[in-house]
């Protein structure tokens, strides 16, 4: 059986340095907070070029932190897509506010021109997704922003070493939110995040993400318990020198599937803008539950992302506000293939093979 995704690899090339971050946190009874958090973060913020980072203790408490950093609360509007895992919509109702969805464009991106007839005088932010490891066009979201004095948040769960324009994804908006959950290109061996941009929002973010201190018992604003665990900063730490070899193995992959699939399945399209990350390799096959059942039937683990568009959770009937059918077609048909950089050449053309042959 061919998994779709192959952790104990990667884990195994940087088996050195984790097991001696694994003994460090174990020799110093080092376990939150300190020296070793502050590491990471210069480190990790000089990664992507931001001047400043706020290590979390996943990319789900990244959000609400830079949410809360921005004051976004009660009565406010935040819009998004709906295109997405349910933390990015999750993070803006639990600060009082209403996600405003708005449909996709062909990239899988909250389609900009659709936005600005969302804006309301309620309206406090845009926070938009790099679906599947690319980004949307920043410049025309800087644009409107501009225009409306709104807030951009980038939910970049999926697009570490990404590039817009050349430049890459962690300083281009005002805050940018990343996750290290263990499946993600950068990986933790529990749940992680970080938020990386603008020096004074990410102060702020520090506060929130440690009950709203930076004194000990001094407790200034609303804050929540969003720590990274200091064996995680170490881990993705030992992991950033090695991240760039995996993103251009993994590319190498997905160009592959494009050019021998283009003409069998639709393929994902790169905007022309973008260095794509590629955290999963999605194509749209039809009956896709059949597909699935035929590519496990021959050995292939295939997953969705994402299964449902938020505007047909049930949670958002109640939270969020928009419709969205082009993200709610998309999401009957989407199926993503094995793409990790451990992918043998043999693998890869048996999964082509199969694809090539599903009817």
């Amino acid at each position: 059986m061919i998994p779709f995704t192959d952790l104990k690899s990667q884990y195994l090339e940087v088996k050195k340095e984790i097991d001696a971050a694994i003994n460090r946190v174990l020799d110093t009874s080092s376990y939150i907070t300190g020296p070793i958090v502050e590491e990471f973060e210069l480190a990790f913020a000089e990664y992507v070029g931001a001047p400043a980072s706020c290590a979390t203790g996943s990319g789900t408490t990244a959000l609400m932190c830079a949410l809360m950093a921005c004051n976004i609360g009660n009565g406010d509007e935040v819009i998004t897509t709906p295109h997405t895992f349910i933390s990015t919509g999750e993070a803006i109702y639990w600060q009082g506010a209403t996600p405003v969805f708005v449909d996709i464009d062909q990239y899988y991106q909250i389609d900009i021109d659709k936005i600005e007839q969302a804006i309301t005088v309620n309206t406090k932010a845009i926070l938009f997704v790099d679906m599947y490891g690319q980004t949307p066009d920043i410049d025309k979201l800087k644009n409107i922003a501009k225009k409306y004095n709104l807030y951009l948040i980038a939910d970049s769960a999926h697009s570490i070493g990404a590039e817009y324009n050349g430049q890459k994804v962690g300083n281009l908006v005002d805050l940018t939110c990343h996750s290290f959950n263990p499946v993600k290109n950068l990986g933790a061996i529990g749940d992680a995040g970080a938020i990386t941009g603008d020096k004074e929002l990410i102060n702020r973010a520090k506060m929130h993400r440690d009950h709203g201190r930076i004194v000990k018992w001094d407790f200034d604003i609303k804050g929540i318990n969003a720590r990274i665990d200091n064996l995680q900063a170490l881990v993705v730490k030992a992991k950033l020198p090695y991240l760039q070899n995996w993103l251009d193995k993994k590319r190498n992959i997905c160009e592959c599937y494009n050019r021998e699939l283009a003409d069998y399945v639709c393929t994902p399209k790169t905007a022309p803008w973008a260095k794509h990350s590629y955290y999963v390799y999605v194509i749209q096959v039809h009956n896709r539950d059949a597909f699935i059942e035929y590519m496990k039937t021959n050995g292939v683990t295939v997953n969705v992302h994402y299964m449902k568009s938020l505007t047909k959770q049930l949670i958002f009937k109640k939270y969020g506000r928009g419709d969205c059918p082009i993200a709610e077609q998309v999401c009957k048909n989407i199926v993503s293939l094995p793409c990790y950089h451990t992918l043998t050449y043999e693998q890869q053309s048996y999964i082509i093979k199969l694809v090539k042959e599903w009817q």
